[in-house]
């Protein structure tokens, strides 16, 4: 790829931040005050502004409701776009409420179920006022002991919630299923892989999509073939992007395993410049969103860092000799595909990235820029030290 085709290919990039992973958060254990921490979704905004200001590549922010509801959302609206972002994907919230113990939309109890489904509905009247085309849908729901449930039962209450969002979205809209391999549920999970999620949407309609998590999932997974396979079906809807050592860790991703960053962004790359017009349409319209809690970073650096290494991986997914590689492939050269990937991974494109930030006036050094810019000093003292509070619900000191 020459260097015009290269820095156009950057150009596209795109990366959505997540508000919660600008307030405080914790683990199961605790809750972490942070000097500075957004109080508020208005402050979350500020905070993903200074993260596309300074990178060029995330102008959007995804919303979780109710930890972000608001009584005028076009007004918030146009208050993320006089900082110089948007209101990305809608994240609905059914697993906090006392009723949703027993699980929200698989619960036993219809009253539940009903109380879920009536969020998940007003949720997407708030992407019709938001602007928003991605409801992005994970759920709690499982049980803990054999024979708690009737678990074909609540195979079917799944299916029929998911098909009245579905039927529900505005036009233009989707809907991205995230499934997990365990946890809250320790015995059953509802939606447990990416095979639930993709029969489901199958099965309910052409706006529903699978969302990939790479913390969701099982040790030597192969993730970049989940994402091949779902690009091949036309089923991949977009990533929450983070890093896993044992489970559902919200890591900076690309810090514990860079190649297979690497490799799922080779994989979507490859879709794109797919003949099949399914795969290659599929692979245009792949929402990447970050979804992280930073529980002991500094909030806003931890975000740098996970849009900067989205990018980098990125960059040495383009450089991809991609016809040495598929001459390999067809020869059965196990050894030269190898070293065809390798080429690219262990290229050092951080020249070539201060190099494009350059020419688009951005800093070259984002973090080193944020840091010496007394952005965090800034706000510690605008916004003190927030309570420390579990589930997403800071609370202003």
């Amino acid at each position: 790829m020459n260097a015009d085709a290269l820095s156009t290919a950057l150009d596209q990039q795109r990366i959505e931040t997540p508000s919660w992973g600008y307030g405080n958060s914790g683990t199961r254990f605790k809750t972490f005050s942070a000097p500075g921490a957004a109080r508020d979704v208005w402050e979350k905004i500020e905070d993903a502004a200074e993260v596309h200001r300074l990178t060029g590549i995330a102008p959007s922010v995804a919303l979780h409701i109710p930890w972000d509801a608001v009584s005028n959302y076009a007004e918030l609206r146009r208050f993320a776009e006089s900082r110089g972002v948007t209101l990305g994907a809608i994240n609905p919230n059914v697993f906090q409420d006392d009723a949703y113990k027993l699980g929200s939309i698989a619960h036993p109890d219809e009253q539940v179920r009903e109380q879920a489904m009536t969020h998940l509905l007003d949720c997407v009247e708030i992407m019709k006022q938001t602007g928003s085309r991605d409801l992005s849908l994970w759920f709690a729901d499982g049980t803990n002991y054999a024979g708690q449930d009737d678990l074909r039962a609540r195979k079917r209450r799944v299916r029929q919630a998911l098909k009245r969002v579905h039927d529900a979205l505005p036009e233009g809209g989707r809907m991205l299923v995230e499934y997990k391999l365990f946890e809250p549920a320790f015995y059953a999970t509802d939606l447990f892989d990416w095979g639930a999620a993709y029969a489901h949407c199958l099965a309910i309609g052409d706006k529903a999509q699978v969302l990939v998590d790479l913390g969701h999932h099982a040790q030597s997974v192969n993730i970049e073939q989940i994402v091949a396979f779902l690009l091949d079906e036309g089923r991949l809807g977009g990533f929450h992007f983070n890093a896993r050592r044992y489970a559902d860790d919200d890591l900076i991703v690309g810090t514990t395993n860079p190649f297979e960053l690497f490799c799922i962004y080779a994989e979507l790359l490859s879709a794109e410049r797919s003949e099949d017009t399914l795969t290659q349409t599929t692979a245009h319209n792949v929402a990447y969103m970050i979804d992280q809690s930073h529980n002991i970073e500094p909030k806003v650096e931890a975000m740098l860092q996970s849009v900067l290494n989205c990018q980098e991986a990125y960059a040495k997914a383009l450089l991809i000799d991609r016809e040495r590689l598929h001459a390999a492939q067809q020869a059965g050269d196990v050894l030269e595909a190898q070293r065809t990937l390798m080429d690219a991974f262990r290229t050092d494109v951080r020249p070539l990235l201060a190099g494009w930030r350059r020419s688009k006036g951005l800093p070259e050094d984002p973090v080193a820029v944020h840091r010496a810019s007394g952005y965090q000093d800034k706000v510690r003292r605008d916004r003190g030290t927030a309570t420390a509070a579990g589930g997403g619900f800071p609370v202003k000191s």
